[in-house]
């Protein structure tokens, strides 16, 4: 597997709810176009739940694996071990790190962090790379946080912060190089793709403000 930097380049965050095609197309469009890490998130209104949500997960890891892209899984660490996902994400009020860590041994383990506070905890206890957001207003998760905005990776990068770093929330094509210009190490996009009628080109035309 890739270093995890390298990994966060452009982090595709998913589940049924943010898809207006079947999330199997959307996921295969969205790796042909160039993705480099997925997250299934079945959260927010409509979301499966039970045997329909391990079944999409199956079907969405199944995809990643003919690619080689790994398969993270937001907050659902049983799903995750059932699975054996290739890691677990976690917010500020879900699980602990510690516990994820006891039960997915040496696994990825992401951690979204709104302060440099809680970045400096997130490290201190074992997280692999940081979500820090939201970068900008963002409708898909309905509890988000204030918004941040990128300055506050590049305050995270001036505190010494040198831990792999995605931005997330409300980031758009035109809004990319900004949160890549102020340290974070890839962006984590979900319905500048998931949205998109064409999510392989939406996806190409990402990168390319990557690179």
């Amino acid at each position: 597997m890739h270093p995890i930097k390298d990994l966060l380049t452009l982090y595709f965050v998913m589940g049924s709810p943010n898809c207006k095609e079947n999330p199997r197309h959307v996921l295969r469009e969205a790796i042909e176009g160039g993705i480099t890490l997925f997250q299934y998130r079945e959260k927010g209104i409509d979301c499966l739940a039970d045997r329909d949500k391990v079944e999409l997960a199956k079907d969405l890891q199944g995809i990643c694996r003919e690619f080689n892209v790994p398969f993270i899984v937001n907050d659902d660490v049983d799903l995750a071990i059932e699975l054996d996902a290739d890691g677990v994400h976690i917010g500020q009020e879900d699980i602990s790190i510690e516990d994820v860590r006891k039960r997915i041994g040496n696994k990825i383990i992401g951690v979204s962090a709104h302060s440099i506070e809680e970045a400096l905890i997130a490290i201190d206890k074992g997280a692999d790379y940081l979500g820090v957001g939201p970068m900008y207003a963002t409708a898909t998760k309905l509890d988000a946080r204030k918004v941040q905005g990128p300055q506050l990776i590049r305050k995270m990068r001036e505190a010494s912060i040198t831990i792999p770093i995605v931005g997330i929330g409300g980031i758009t094509q035109s809004t990319v190089t900004e949160v890549i210009n102020n340290g974070a190490d890839g962006v984590a996009i979900i319905s500048a793709i998931s949205q998109s009628n064409f999510p392989k080109i939406a996806t190409q035309d990402i990168m390319l403000k990557i690179k």
